[in-house]
């Protein structure tokens, strides 16, 4: 079956986005209305006008649905909108990097479905979007706009032997519910949740009668009741493994991985379900993360490095917060094995790392002693105090490798991460030194890679060891230069 078959020549989407469209307008009309009202002094002809702007936003819903249909023809998929003049949008079956199909619970309940494409263009305006197609629909496109095609250059098979179409890498149990509260992920919501109430006041007070200076002014009323403050604080660090559980659970759960003619499809949500195809053969490795309670309880998150993925932490997800075991399990069958220790790195880079950490907490306690602030220079030294150990981790963490396929490459304390990339991923080096790494002997090699972030860095490795590790991944490029 090809592209154009499978569809017919022009769809539009479900109706039934039509009940759904007034819902997600209401946010932007609520202050316009609200407006009107206030303005109108709650008249019937204020009322009257309100009126009017619902319908208007109504029979503009109508007219955007009626005036937008899609269709694949050949190899392309065509977007054509015509409300005030006619424009066709066209996407490449063969740019289309993977597909985003989620059901958030309104689209749910209506038995819709949001289907995103990625074309790798670099942002979301480059991208496809049918907001408000069948469940049935979204499936259906998926299996075309991802159907695999054989390259000009390979041969059709003659005979096709039987091959699995499906099959599960895992399914996230729910005991690995309990990770959620060691997320760093999420531990911080109860305070991202005040610090987006606080950015509300301050953009919308206005609107109910509150300004900046009442804001101060509780500011300032909780700052001389330092009771309240501390017990406020007390509930927010609380509830922070609470709030940690249940977004992980939100967002992750029923979490599966599989393989599918070709594609990686991780699906999770429990509000809203989304399912991610991400095409096998632009995969170029993986990542892992941890945060301190994570690496204590030996779990890690991981993401796939894919070429031209926008938001790839998200979108090229793998596995929640998982078991370091299973996750490098998950790995090696959905990416590929990586079987090399890392090597470590010269004890300056220990050298370097405690200093930062130490020295400007130190410089800081002799200007508050010097400044008669007391309780300044204390906590400056409390904090310099941590800093050794921080300092350690971090060298600890420090790390490089490659097994002859895929390099690797680890940093970090707070957030340890670690990536490791397939050789064939690199497509140059860049080996910088600051003054202060000259003057220590050491340098930063930084794998570009036409995925992921770009480029993975080997920080403070010595000046020789990076150029060998350079030269030993890709000695046709580096050997050369080499003395």
């Amino acid at each position: 079956m090809t592209a154009g078959q499978a569809l017919p020549a022009r769809s539009r989407l479900s109706a039934k986005v039509l009940f759904i469209d007034p819902i997600r307008m209401a946010p932007s009309l609520l202050l316009p209305l609200a407006g009107v009202l206030v303005a109108g002094g709650f008249s019937p002809r204020s009322f009257g006008f309100a009126a009017l702007g619902v319908a208007g936003s109504v029979v503009f819903a109508v007219l955007r649905w009626a005036t937008f249909t899609y269709a694949v023809v050949g190899d392309r998929l065509e977007l054509t909108r015509a409300l005030v003049s006619r424009s066709v949008r066209t996407i490449p079956l063969e740019r289309i990097r993977g597909v985003d199909v989620s059901t958030p619970a309104l689209h749910r309940l209506l038995g819709l479905a949001v289907l995103k494409l990625d074309t790798g263009a670099g942002g979301d305006k480059q991208e496809g979007e049918l907001n408000g197609v069948t469940v049935a629909e979204a499936e259906r496109l998926r299996a075309v706009l991802l159907a695999r095609r054989a390259a000009p250059s390979e041969p059709e098979p003659v005979e096709a032997a039987p091959v699995v179409r499906e099959r599960y890498l895992i399914r996230v149990p729910r005991a690995w519910l309990r990770y959620g509260p060691l997320s760093g992920a999420y531990l911080l919501t109860p305070f991202a949740l005040v610090a987006g109430a606080i950015g509300l006041l301050f953009q919308w007070g206005e609107e109910f009668g509150l300004t900046g200076r009442d804001a101060w002014a509780l500011a300032e009323w909780l700052w001389e009741r330092p009771q309240l403050l501390a017990a406020v604080l007390v509930v927010l660090v609380v509830l922070m493994p609470l709030a940690g559980g249940v977004m992980y659970a939100v967002f992750n759960w029923n979490f599966t991985l599989r393989t599918r003619d070709g594609y990686l499809v991780a699906e999770r949500g429990l509000v809203n379900r989304r399912a991610v195809s991400l095409e096998r053969r632009r995969i170029r490795g993986y990542e892992l993360a941890e945060s301190p309670p994570e690496r204590a309880f030996g779990l890690v998150r991981m993401w796939a490095v894919v070429t031209g993925l926008g938001d790839s932490q998200t979108r090229g997800q793998l596995l929640p917060v998982a078991p370091k075991a299973e996750a490098l399990k998950v790995a090696a069958e959905a990416v590929g094995p990586f079987d090399a220790p890392l090597r470590p790195h010269p004890p300056v880079a220990r050298r370097r790392r405690l200093f930062r950490a130490v020295a400007p907490w130190l410089a800081v306690a002799a200007v508050a002693l010097v400044m008669g602030w007391g309780v300044l220079a204390v906590v400056a030294l409390a904090l310099a105090a941590v800093g050794v150990p921080l300092g350690l981790d971090r060298y600890r963490s420090l790390g490089h490798a490659y097994d002859g396929a895929r390099l690797s490459v680890r940093s970090g304390s707070l957030r340890r991460t670690q990536a490791t990339v397939e050789r064939r991923a690199v497509v140059g080096w860049t080996i910088r030194e600051t003054w202060f790494q000259r003057r220590a002997g050491v340098v930063t090699v930084i794998a570009g890679v036409g995925a992921g972030s770009g480029g993975y860095s080997a920080l403070d490795v010595g000046a020789r060891q990076g150029v060998e590790f350079a030269a030993e991944v890709t000695p046709e490029w580096v050997a050369p230069f080499m003395e």
